[in-house]
């Protein structure tokens, strides 16, 4: 069985060190024999979240799209940068949306029997480690596994460049070590 993972950063900037390092993370994952998609948040614009503009207008149209991708995939890896020690609006708005009701199916739909592998990049000493605790919290209560094998990279303007490559070999293994980690248990969920 080969694990079909959704890759994506919570980053709209064009140069984010997010999206690179989702880059990196989407191309171990194939090598490790996943059936990936790259995707970009910043195509799915949506309004921020409001109850009464679902009630007016329902869903968006970019939050179904997401919602639809959700429920093709095994599992998601997220990489995410810090804004304010938490989660950036952007990732967040676009998991309340996707955790909408739909179609009489509950809101966490969407997320259940999924597995996620977290990540985040900064240029920063901490490489975006609070952040995680964070996602992980949201992630959870969404009914996600999110795996306990995290990886925060510090300093990665200096680490990380296009296509996605991870310069630092520790890193690079540590990427190595969650991505198959994430294959192997989505595997085992999928039998």
């Amino acid at each position: 069985m080969s694990p079909k993972i959704l890759v994506f950063a919570g980053s709209a900037r064009r140069g984010s060190l997010n999206k690179l390092l989702a880059a990196a993370a989407a191309n171990r994952a194939r090598e490790a024999g996943a059936e990936v998609t790259l995707l970009d948040l910043d195509d799915y614009s949506m309004p921020l979240y409001h109850g009464d503009l679902e009630a007016r207008e329902g869903v968006p149209d970019a939050a179904k799209k997401l919602r639809k991708m959700f429920m093709e995939h095994h599992a998601l890896m997220i990489a995410t940068p810090e804004n304010n020690a938490s989660v950036p609006a952007m990732l967040k708005n676009a998991l309340d949306w996707i955790s909408r009701p739909e179609s009489g199916q509950n809101g966490t739909v969407p997320y259940q029997n999924k597995v996620a592998a977290l990540m985040s990049a900064s240029p920063g000493a901490l490489g975006g480690m609070r952040v995680l605790v964070h996602l992980r919290q949201i992630l959870q209560a969404l009914k996600v596994l999110v795996l306990s094998e995290q990886l925060a990279v510090p300093r990665a303007h200096e680490l990380l460049e296009p296509p996605g490559v991870l310069k630092d070999v520790r890193l690079d293994a540590s990427l190595r070590g969650l991505v198959d980690r994430l294959v192997d248990v989505t595997r085992r969920m999928n039998g």
